[in-house]
């Protein structure tokens, strides 16, 4: 018996009773609570802050400085409660001490009372450090304590930035009011230079102005000729269109009037003969169809009626008639004569058969033709076709020729009416430019007169120009050495100042939340654990195949098929949980990949798992949770495989789920696909070796031994 029917029917056992069927189904869904139920646990814990009960006490007096108001602690309450960081409750400093002691509270932050005179005082003579005070309780839940002091080290951050910023804005603006004093000497300087300096720029853009404008004018001049004499050559041309469309539009007129009478008339027999063209052309065109369809099959029977006719002719007709002598009295005709033949059939008949010879020729033409070697037919169908298409389309606007003529009428009076506007325009256009022309040459000789007085004026400011630089370039030099910032400079140097290291975080391909990530570690801990499970209800070797002698690979894939079959739906069911349950959406960089990546886990899993049962027993249970439990802590699957003992770092290179967290990582995160080939070979050859290593182990079940029938250990 095959393999794939010994596996069949090792699965079909579980369908006898209720039973067996609802622990296959416990072992289909096993996965899920090791995946789906963990994985939501703590899907996105950090999404969940909010619901951590955190004290908040805020004991800040607050203080003045610059004639400020300042609530140091008012803000960063405010600030923490709109953050929704925690859930903060605000009470006493002994309810904070004592919430924290007993779990009421996970954590307190406490702001003392001179929280706001201590931030003050970094812009006075003494300054200090204000201080925010963090409670936590381990005892309560260290994961906790964890996250709040990475929170408060923002917060206490923020508040530090804020406290220095006041005390150097005030030195920023010391400067400011120096360089204010200083650039007051330099204004009026820079004044006198400024108008000059536009005085001198208004001379030189009016000279050049008027030199373009002299050059514009004398091409002015020149370009207006040329147009007075184009527009001379477009009056002749209009004239000429509009008497060719005069022309055109009585001829038409003429025409049309003998025309559309007919039309008017006879456009309903127009439309008849057209629809009877196109019949004509239909019919015509069913005809070639049948020769084409039906040519064939008369040939045929053609050739065989002037078969038939012909053996009849020869039978009825050419036979020889009997001896003279007339048979004895009494005596019967002899057996073996033939009748002669009859005087009035044989003419007929003779006829007959030459003209189903005749009939069978024309058919064999027909044949021939409805071969259509050379096109004929093609072309004739297609023409036809085309002069039905123009017969159609004239029936349907035969009733209408005469309006259609007469809108094409109309039409051409429209363009001929506008033709003589055209030429109407072309004239007085003419006209026009012929005065233009005139004008344009006085023009020019006057913009060359005033192009030499802006040279004379250019001249007398380029000196003035220069005094005027000189004194401001020496004021000036002197404001430059002192700084100045204006208030978003200010802030800008005081914000790099008082914070001067920033830290840019970029996250290539990051985990939208926590069981995203953690994803790539508790889907194969699901996998191995539910093909574990599945070990249990099967056994790892058929017994049937074991007594029957069968081949040892081919027991080693009966018992391999069932369990993998049963891991396919396992991975059907766990993904289909993770990626469309409601509170869970895992979402995927690569879907499919990740699918068919997991259906080669499993089908590896299944294998090392049997070959444990297979080869040690009993025993082999324990090997395999405790092989799970070397591959939990060494695949690296929470922290850095980097952070565990030397020993974890040593079996991690040797053990299948490393490569499969690594695989899945890339695959529903993102990245480069390297290590998931890289984890295929690995898998792939652990599945193989597996399996190879159970076909071993099942030839040296086939031989009865003592201990395998009274074994040592039984679970």
């Amino acid at each position: 018996m095959r393999s794939p029917k010994l596996a069949a029917l090792e699965l079909k056992r579980f369908g006898r009773g209720k039973l067996p069927r609802a622990a296959l189904v416990a072992v289909l869904l096993l996965p899920l609570l090791y995946g789906a139920l963990y994985l939501w646990s703590f899907w996105d814990p950090y999404g969940r802050l909010d619901k951590l009960p955190v004290a908040l006490v805020n004991e800040d007096r607050g203080a003045t400085a610059d004639g400020k108001k300042i609530t140091a602690g008012d803000d960063i309450t405010r600030n923490l409660r709109e953050s929704k960081v925690f859930e903060w409750h605000e009470v006493s400093d002994a309810e904070a001490r004592e919430g924290v002691e007993n779990g009421t509270y996970y954590l307190s932050l406490t702001m003392p009372g001179d929280f706001s005179e201590r931030i003050a005082s970094s812009s006075g003579d003494a300054p200090g450090t204000g201080a925010l005070q963090v409670r936590t309780n381990d005892a309560n839940n260290y994961i906790v304590g964890q996250i709040s002091r990475t929170v408060f080290a923002e917060v206490r951050t923020a508040a530090s930035t804020k406290s220095s910023r006041s005390f150097l804005d005030k030195i920023f603006i010391k400067f400011s009011d120096l360089h204010d004093a200083t650039e007051k000497a330099a204004k009026g300087a820079d004044e006198l230079k400024s108008g000059a300096a536009k005085a001198k720029k208004g001379s030189e853009d009016l000279s050049d102005g008027l030199t373009d404008a002299k050059k514009g004018s004398g091409e002015l001049a020149g370009g207006l000729k040329k147009l007075d004499k184009g527009a001379a050559d477009l009056e002749a041309g209009a004239r000429q269109v509009a008497n060719g469309t005069q022309v055109l539009a009585d001829r038409v007129n003429g025409v049309a009037a003998d025309v559309r009478p007919y039309l008017k008339d006879n456009g309903k027999k127009i439309g008849e003969s057209a629809r009877l063209v196109s019949d004509l052309s239909q019919g015509m065109r069913n005809s070639l169809d049948l020769i084409v369809k039906r040519g064939p099959t008369l040939r045929t029977g053609a050739h065989v009626a002037a078969d038939e006719l012909a053996a009849i002719h020869k039978e009825e007709c050419e036979a020889k008639p009997l001896p003279d002598a007339e048979p004895l009295p009494g005596a019967d005709a002899l057996p073996d004569a033939k009748p002669v033949p009859d005087a009035t059939l044989c003419p007929k008949l003779q006829k007959a058969k030459v003209a189903s010879a005749d009939v069978a020729k024309i058919a064999d033409d027909l044949h021939e033709l409805a071969k259509d070697s050379n096109g004929d037919l093609k072309k004739l169908d297609a023409q036809l076709k085309d002069l039905q298409a123009k017969a159609d389309a004239l029936a349907k606007r035969a009733p209408n020729l005469d309006e259609d003529l007469a809108y094409a009428v109309g039409k051409i009076n429209e363009l001929n009416a506008g033709a003589h506007k055209v030429a109407t325009g072309a004239d007085t256009l003419h006209t026009g430019l012929t005065t233009a022309t005139s004008g344009s040459t006085e023009l020019d000789s006057g913009v060359g007169r005033l192009k030499r007085g802006a040279g004379e004026l250019d001249s007398g400011l380029y000196k003035l120009a220069d005094g005027s630089t000189d004194l401001a370039t020496g004021l000036n030099d002197g404001v430059e050495k002192i700084p100045d910032y204006d208030r978003a400079d200010r802030d800008r140097r005081t914000e790099v100042m008082a914070d001067p290291v920033k830290l840019a975080s970029q996250s290539l391909h990051k985990a939208p939340n926590y069981g995203t990530g953690f994803a790539p570690y508790f889907i194969p801990l699901s996998l191995w654990v539910g093909a574990m499970v599945a070990y249990m209800l099967i056994q790892p070797l058929n017994r049937r195949a074991l007594a029957a002698g069968a081949f040892a690979w081919r027991i080693a894939l009966a018992g391999w098929l069932p369990v993998a079959a049963i891991g396919v739906l396992q991975v059907a069911a766990l993904m289909g949980v993770l990626r469309w349950a409601p509170g869970l959406g895992l979402e995927m960089a690569r879907p499919a990949g990740t699918v068919a990546f997991l259906l080669l886990v499993t089908c590896c899993f299944a294998a090392i798992i049997q070959w444990l049962n297979a080869r040690f027993g009993a025993a082999g249970r324990i090997l395999v949770l405790a092989l799970l439990m070397l591959q939990l802590t060494s695949a690296g699957g929470t922290y850095p495989v980097q952070t565990s003992p030397g020993f974890f770092n040593a079996i991690h290179p040797f053990l299948p789920m490393t490569y499969v967290v690594e695989a899945l990582r890339r695959l529903i995160t993102g990245g480069g696909i390297g290590p998931v080939w890289q984890a295929c070979a690995v898998l792939a050859a652990f599945t193989a070796g597996a399996l190879a290593l159970t076909a071993l182990s099942a030839r040296r079940k086939q031989v009865w031994s003592l201990d395998r029938l009274h074994p040592e250990l039984s679970l």
